[in-house]
């Protein structure tokens, strides 16, 4: 692999870490099987295009962010509020996000943003057009993790995480677990459609299926980083979910080295979270098998 392919790799895992910390939200800290995520990054990237073909690179992703967390809090008003299931609920908003999504992108399923100004442009000076896109990407990578620990360690961050650790307990504390579901959907659907905004002004389009598997590759960044840092401090958990990112995608960027092609990709991505599910079942198999071997010799 040369220089670019390495750098371009980094950059994609960097807004692929943005959707991970997201679904980091939904899924790890409250234990909510959230199905809007492949709608929402599709609804960061077309609120981002549009904004960015009207000259406001900058807004699109301050649009994208409130699109987002409105989706999300959808989703929890459905799950809290209407009492419609994790799953189905995710599924409903992910659906009336298609057509939304297509009406925001003027009913065209792909937008392309080839010659008009993005975020990277005015630091192509400052830092150099070659590695402006990659120091932008980590800064803003850094800038979320920080954001996130500061959050997470509030009052309103501390019921959250108690929320998903234990709801009955939180609701004895008068808590309201509703509202720490809808802000916790909110806050992670915004993170999605951010990663969503931030990838079309990179890849210069929008395209309408440019969603489809995100929860896969989330999913992937977040059990591939837990299985090689399996610490408990959130400083520690957030870096992984960021380091996990970053490996997923330069193992999609060595498999095309290796002539998959890249309509397999998302069939790659499914054998990879399967097998790192599977890992620690195997694993206990394993031991126990051994074990039971043991005693039997003895």
């Amino acid at each position: 692999m040369n220089l670019f392919i390495i750098q371009g790799g980094f950059e994609l895992g960097c807004i692929f870490t943005i959707l991970s910390l997201g679904l980091f939200i939904s899924f790890k800290i409250l234990n909510i099987p959230d199905l809007t995520v492949d709608g929402s990054f599709t609804l960061g990237a077309a609120v981002s295009a549009m904004l960015t073909l009207a000259g406001h690179p900058f807004l699109g992703l301050a649009a994208a962010l409130g699109c987002g967390g409105l989706a999300g809090a959808v989703t929890g008003i459905l799950q809290t509020k209407l009492k419609v299931q994790y799953i189905l609920s995710g599924i409903l908003t992910m659906t009336g996000l298609y057509s939304i999504n297509l009406r925001i992108m003027d009913k065209r399923p792909t937008i392309s943003l080839f010659g008009f100004d993005s975020i990277f442009t005015p630091f192509n000076q400052l830092f150099g057009s070659a590695y402006a896109k990659t120091i932008v990407l980590f800064l803003l990578v850094v800038l979320i993790i920080v954001f996130m620990l500061l959050f997470l360690k509030t009052q309103s961050g501390l019921a959250l995480r108690a929320t998903g650790d234990n709801e009955v307990m939180v609701r004895a504390s008068s808590i309201n677990t509703d509202r720490m579901k809808i802000l916790g959907l909110a806050l992670a659907n915004a993170l999605v459609a951010l990663s969503g905004a931030v990838f079309a002004q990179h890849q210069s389009f929008a395209d309408l299926s440019s969603g489809i598997g995100m929860m896969v590759i989330g999913l992937a960044s977040i059990i591939i980083g837990e299985s090689l840092i399996n610490r408990k401090p959130l400083l520690v958990r957030l870096i992984s979910v960021a380091a996990g990112a970053i490996i997923y995608r330069y193992i999609l960027t060595i498999a095309l080295q290796f002539g998959i092609e890249a309509s397999d990709l998302k069939l790659l991505s499914a054998i990879l979270v399967t097998a790192a599910i599977s890992i620690p079942s195997i694993q206990s198999a394993i031991a126990f098998r051994r074990r039971k071997g043991g005693r039997n010799h003895a």
